[in-house]
């Protein structure tokens, strides 16, 4: 409990005053809500039952306007509430939303693995709704009644105390018997919260992968796959929904025994001359303005079910532990203070690193920028081994290439450089400097990647280059794409550089998706260039026109390409072979074919193939 109304507190930071505005006008409509059923009972007792008061009997327009006068104040504040109410709930929800999209931005790589994309979207989504209109509306509500309670009683109780003891015993009846379905819904409805993420990830998956859908003719499988989940949903809900009307059932029959117990115990109190009429209407009336709040009780313990598991469930990101984006190194220690010289030789492109990071410094690197691998272990599962004892040396400038099978470690040597994921064995240093000492917003700028499989942003080629260095111009980004020898490509389009690419730029081939990835990474300028099989959805004379291009313009950095292809490695100073995890061979392409290992044997294999 203590942790959500810190969770509340967190997001109501500008918005409190709003919140408060509500509760006063709540409070005061309420009030004056408790005003008209006296004004009845004074006109029936004292003006029509011959009270003294002969004016107002000659003229009950003035307890008309009286009655018109409150409805109208009471219609203003709960105005005002409304407003205040809209206000608030829209900037809590706002201030939510942000903090925790800002937050999943900065979780790492392991926890993504972990949670599915459409569980994370309903959860940044409906559960913020659900939260939000539990704090401001249902939240607000709670106060309101027992405020109405309150004042309610306190004056049936002056005017029968036996008949106002008759109602309160109705009180806890109901809120009772709300508490009980409270926790029977709470169950049920995070069985159905959890299956309404399970629905949503299948849409998001089905619509990211379309493509894959319609080449392998899978839409049966899919639409089959999604009534299935959509059933499950379903029942789940119709369950929800039998629940909820046994509830209303039962509390329609509690509240209709308390309207039936107050209209025939008062009718006897009034016949035997205990009350007056006039306090019997007005007790009724009260009696009819206290039923349906105290009723609602339910409906909002049944909403404070739903927001406790909308709670955990927004929770769980926020307390998830973000990635040292700022230097923290994983164990805790901060990143050195001394400030970094400009390893890059490059200007104008700090802007792609997120302000608060890019204020940290970063330490000084004592030689050239080398990156060694010191008998580096990793495993993404506990007991399944991905890296093991591996060990190597880049000299900076020159290039190194990875070969090796599938499930050998490849892309994870970089996903560790990179500190996608933490390094658990071993130590990574670049300069002579531990990796972890690194801000990773700084190490991330300097060391650029493409992906086997390149993601773009559903805009224009151009802002999807970039996307690495914002604020570039125009011929800096094409410098960049004929660099990527895809520049020609772009051109052939209508609206050049301004053609718009669609959903993971499914508008174009993927040897041009590709080849837009490695633009997007060469106007980064980074000191350390990574191609992760970037190479492979190309053809070979484009391979060898990139890597030409690379040898010639990016003299002073370090290259590290990951291929099956050989033809890809072979003019790299050296190539490390990597099997099931462990470094298996090392050297020029020369001295490898020279050894009757893995990489002739590869070698020949593929030389055969192109030969035939």
């Amino acid at each position: 409990m203590k942790r959500k109304i810190q969770l509340i507190l967190r997001y109501f930071h500008g918005s409190k005053r709003y919140f408060l505005c509500a509760a006063a006008a709540s409070f005061v409509t309420t009030g004056l809500n408790a005003v008209t059923p006296q004004i009845f009972r004074f006109g029936i007792d004292k003006v029509l039952g011959g009270g003294g008061y002969p004016y107002l009997r000659e003229h009950l327009w003035v307890l008309s306007l009286a009655i018109i006068g409150v409805a109208v104040l009471s219609g203003l504040f709960m105005f005002l509430t409304r407003a205040c109410t809209a206000r608030a709930g829209e900037d809590f929800a706002r201030n939510m939303r942000n903090a925790l999209f800002s937050h999943v931005q900065r979780l790492p790589m392991s926890w993504h693995d972990q949670n599915q994309t459409g569980d994370i979207i309903q959860r940044c989504t409906s559960d913020v709704e659900v939260i939000r209109n539990f704090v401001v509306t249902q939240l607000l509500e709670v106060f309101r009644t027992a405020f109405l309670v309150g004042i309610s009683f306190a004056v049936m109780a002056s005017m029968n105390r036996k008949l106002a003891l008759v109602v309160l015993l109705f009180v806890p009846v109901v809120i009772l018997y709300s508490a009980v379905f409270y926790r029977l819904i709470a169950r049920r409805f995070t069985d159905a919260d959890e299956a309404e993420g399970e629905l949503s990830t299948v849409v998001q998956e089905n619509a990211t992968g379309v493509r894959v859908v319609r080449a392998f003719g899978r839409e049966q499988y899919e639409m089959d796959r999604f009534r299935e989940k959509n059933e499950a949903f379903a029942k789940l809900w119709i369950r929800l929904g039998t629940l909820s009307g046994l509830y209303w059932g039962v509390g329609d029959l509690i509240t209709g025994l308390q309207v039936t117990a107050v209209v025939v115990l008062g009718a006897m109190e009034a016949v035997h001359g205990h009350m007056s009429v006039g306090e019997f209407v007005a007790f009724a009336s009260y009696n009819a303005v206290l039923v349906w709040p105290v009723r609602g009780l339910g409906r909002i313990l049944s909403d404070m079910s739903k927001a406790g598991v909308s709670f955990e469930r927004v929770g769980y990101i926020i307390h998830g532990e973000e990635e040292a984006y700022s230097g923290l190194m994983s164990g805790g220690e901060k990143a050195d203070d001394t400030i970094p010289s400009d390893i890059s030789g490059q200007t104008g492109t700090e802007s792609a690193i997120p302000a608060e990071a890019a204020d940290r410094p970063a330490p000084v690197l004592p030689g050239p920028m080398d990156i060694v691998f010191s008998h580096v272990s990793f495993a993404y599962e506990q007991g399944k081994q991905v890296l093991d004892d591996v060990s190597f040396t880049i000299p900076q400038g020159t290039t190194f290439g990875i070969l090796g099978g599938t499930g050998s470690g490849k892309s994870t040597v970089v996903q560790l450089l990179t500190r996608l994921y933490e390094l658990e064995e071993g130590t990574i240093t670049l300069g002579g400097v531990d990796i972890r000492k690194f801000p990773l917003a700084w190490l991330r700028r300097h060391v650029g990647m493409v992906l086997q499989e390149p993601f773009l942003y559903s805009r224009t080629i151009r802002e999807n280059i970039a996307a690495s260095a914002p604020g570039s111009r125009t011929e800096e980004i094409r410098s960049a794409a004929r660099t990527a020898c895809v520049d020609r490509s772009i051109m052939n389009f209508a609206d050049g550089y301004e053609t718009l690419v669609g959903e993971r730029g499914v508008t174009l081939s993927g040897g041009q998706r590709q080849r837009v990835a490695i633009a997007r990474m060469l106007l980064q300028k980074a000191p350390v260039m990574v191609f992760d099989d970037s190479l492979s959805a190309v053809d070979t004379q484009t391979d060898h026109e990139i890597r030409k291009a690379l040898k010639e313009q990016q003299k002073d950095a370090t290259v590290i390409l990951i291929s099956h292809r050989i033809t890809t490695l072979m003019g790299a100073d050296q190539i490390l072979v990597l099997n099931q995890g462990r470094a298996q061979e090392m050297g020029t392409h020369e001295e490898l074919i020279q050894r009757d290992g893995i990489y002739r044997q590869i070698y020949e294999i593929q030389m055969d193939r192109e030969e035939r």
